[in-house]
């Protein structure tokens, strides 16, 4: 999508859709008043009036968007409403969205800009048969402000993040054909061009490092597994301590021997929903060289049910020494983190860690579709990370650590087993998790309600990949961390 900011009185060019973003309460006059009038569009947050353009407005068409109280409308409501004006007019046929923000405040410019791109994006590389009349006609967006040159400065940044997103929804979207572990960690290989460091270890070097635990996940699959370390050194002392994201990277989730209903497996794709937001993270700091030293690490397997697949009653040892009795396959993503977290802290001693991953049903469950889960053992690290998904729009919900349920996950014949039962599912694969952080400050977030929407009811994520995860972290380490 063409991104530009025009001068609020720039001519229209032809093909053109004209949205206005208008306030609940906001007079109307002449035809556009009658307009309204008859119909039921107040201003309220996510409606839209379209009706042929009446005279005096030079456009193929005129949408009104509505974004509700004026007092309240900020940079998340700017991206919506510029968002849900793309929504109205994609498939139209007309070629050029204008939008046309209520002031002229070039950072609330630039957010609308945000949302368009965000909008407009689509996966449709396997696609060959599509008629034309179902593919968006819209290729080019304008943001018109009386602020355009402002808006134009603000907006890199923006547009830096706008690709990350991008390049996790593709990761996420990818079957998993098409995207196994050693396609991850080559695709992740080619960011270096942005000027990141990226590292991949293969099994041969995982087992040399004891990571039974992420090996173990892997060994049914003729794929082989892969450790992929990403490095971004933007601070002024490239020797300062740096910040740390683990991502789990499950490219294909059958669970194994302890193997998933057939019944939407498909979506088991999106199980390397973690290591495709670090992988985000990690592209749009390099993308608006932010001034941060930043490690992203991802355990990337396929957890397949063949002849040498892990059993459930196995005992692995983890690269902590931890013995670990598996008795549920289909609980791996902890048993991926377990050695990914232990590699970092033990490699890199960040300040803190915070990993993702696409990790419980029962997270879903708690939070409904919308909220990620929060579990963290640091009061300033968890703060950072509610204020920054406020301001993103990626909610979050911090849940509990009770000590009590901690019990839940002893083995009678090892030092941890991966399973607590259903009960508090989500708490005891945190607590699982938190057992191989050695008391470092440590945030685990639970994405699996919110890596895919089907259906999105949100006009920045259309049906799919929503890259959750990118945003939030991206705006915590703007905001907190860099120096």
């Amino acid at each position: 999508m063409e991104i530009e900011f025009v001068a609020a009185s720039a001519a229209l060019p032809p093909k053109t859709a004209l949205a206005r973003i208008v306030f609940e309460g906001q007079p109307h006059e002449g035809a556009l008043a009658q307009a309204v009038a008859a119909s039921r569009f107040t201003g309220a947050k996510g409606q839209t009036l379209d009706i042929v353009a009446p005279a005096g407005v030079d456009a193929a068409r005129l949408v009104l968007v509505g974004a509700g109280k004026s007092d309240a409308f900020d940079a998340l409501g700017a991206e919506h409403a510029a968002a849900t004006a793309y929504g109205a007019v994609k498939t139209s046929g007309v070629e050029i969205l204008r939008v046309e923000l209520p002031n002229g405040d070039a950072d609330l410019a630039a957010r609308a800009a945000l949302g368009v791109r965000l909008a407009s994006y689509r996966f449709d590389k396997y696609r060959t048969k599509e008629p034309a009349d179902k593919k968006p006609s819209v290729v080019r967006a304008q943001i018109a402000t009386v602020a355009s040159d402002a808006a134009l400065a603000a907006f890199p940044p923006l547009a830096a993040l706008a690709d990350a997103v991008s390049f996790t929804r593709d990761l996420v979207s990818e079957p998993a054909n098409v995207l196994y572990p050693v396609e991850f960690a080559r695709r992740v290989k080619e960011l270096e061009r942005l000027g990141l460091e990226v590292e991949i270890l293969g099994e041969a070097e995982m087992l040399k490092l004891g990571m039974g635990s992420l090996l173990g996940v892997g060994q049914g699959s003729v794929r082989e597994s892969q450790l992929v370390v990403i490095r971004w050194n933007g601070a002024t002392d490239k020797a300062a301590q740096p910040i740390a994201f683990v991502g789990k990277g499950v490219c294909f989730d059958t669970g194994g021997i302890s193997i998933k209903p057939a019944d939407g497996m498909e979506d088991m794709k999106w199980d390397m929903g973690g290591a495709g937001a670090v992988t985000g993270l990690m592209h749009v700091l390099a993308g608006r060289k932010a001034k941060v030293n930043a490690i992203g690490i991802l355990g990337l397997v396929e957890n397949m049910p063949d002849g040498n697949a892990q059993r459930p009653g196995d005992v692995v040892t983890s690269m902590s020494g931890q013995t670990i009795e598996v008795i549920n396959t289909d609980a791996e993503g902890r048993l991926v983190l377990a050695d990914a977290l232990w590699y970092c802290q033990q490699r890199f001693k960040p300040k803190f860690m915070v990993d993702l991953a696409t990790l419980t049903g029962a997270i879903i469950i708690s939070l409904g579709n919308d909220y990620g889960g929060l579990f963290s053992n640091n009061d300033e690290l968890s703060a950072n990370l509610l204020d920054a998904s406020g301001k993103e729009g990626e909610p979050l919900w911090r849940m509990p650590l009770p000590p009590q349920y901690d019990k839940n996950i002893d083995s009678v014949i090892a030092d941890v087993k991966n399973t607590g039962g259903r009960p508090g599912g989500s708490i005891t694969a945190a607590l699982f998790i938190q057992r191989f952080v050695n008391g470092l400050p440590w945030a685990h977030l639970d994405i699996a309600s919110t890596a895919w929407k089907k259906p999105s009811t949100v006009p920045t994520l259309p049906e799919g990949a929503t890259g959750y995860g990118v945003r939030l972290l991206n705006r915590m380490v703007q905001d907190k961390y860099e120096s």
